[in-house]
């Protein structure tokens, strides 16, 4: 018998031109189809204008509000005091924050300028936490909110005795 012999070329010739149309296709989609989005975790910075060289420097230094807030056994809120002075609750906080900063707004403004350190028991709710950041940061006067102070920061945490 004679041995019959393959009539296959050596290299098989595939063309690459729909691959590379596919491909740019695909490219395409992704690239029209991307939406830009803000970064997240937008904080709201204001940073410090630049003054002229003449400019007058106003040191008026606002000492900052010290706020306790003490846990009771089971991790209710006990009692809140403000710079060592008891308080009844979080509308008496809000108003005598009120007192304190008034309600002006602006760069320049006294609510800009003061800090609130809270320093709250370790076993304290967090709910009780959220809303004395609620009667610090703002308020709301004849339907129009009113933010108070926005530097707020917190004592290191001490552990339960």
């Amino acid at each position: 018998m004679a041995r019959r012999e393959s009539q296959l070329p050596d290299k098989i010739h595939i063309d690459m031109t729909p691959m590379i149309d596919v491909v740019f296709q695909l490219i395409s989609f992704f690239m029209f189809s991307l939406k830009v989005i803000s970064p997240e975790g937008d904080f709201d910075i204001r940073m410090p204008l630049g003054r002229a060289a003449n400019a007058v420097v106003d040191d008026q230094q606002v000492p900052p509000i010290r706020l306790k807030l003490s846990a009771g056994p089971d991790g209710t809120l006990a009692g809140i005091s403000m710079n060592g002075n008891p308080l009844a609750d979080f509308n008496d906080l809000q108003k005598k924050v009120v007192e304190l900063v008034g309600t002006g707004r602006g760069p320049d403004s006294l609510a800009d300028k003061t800090e609130v350190e809270m320093d709250c028991d370790y076993g304290l709710n967090y709910s009780d936490v959220v809303r004395a950041i609620t009667a610090v940061s703002g308020t709301v006067q004849d339907g129009q909110v009113v933010e108070l102070i926005k530097k707020i920061k917190f004592a290191p945490p001490k552990a339960e005795k």
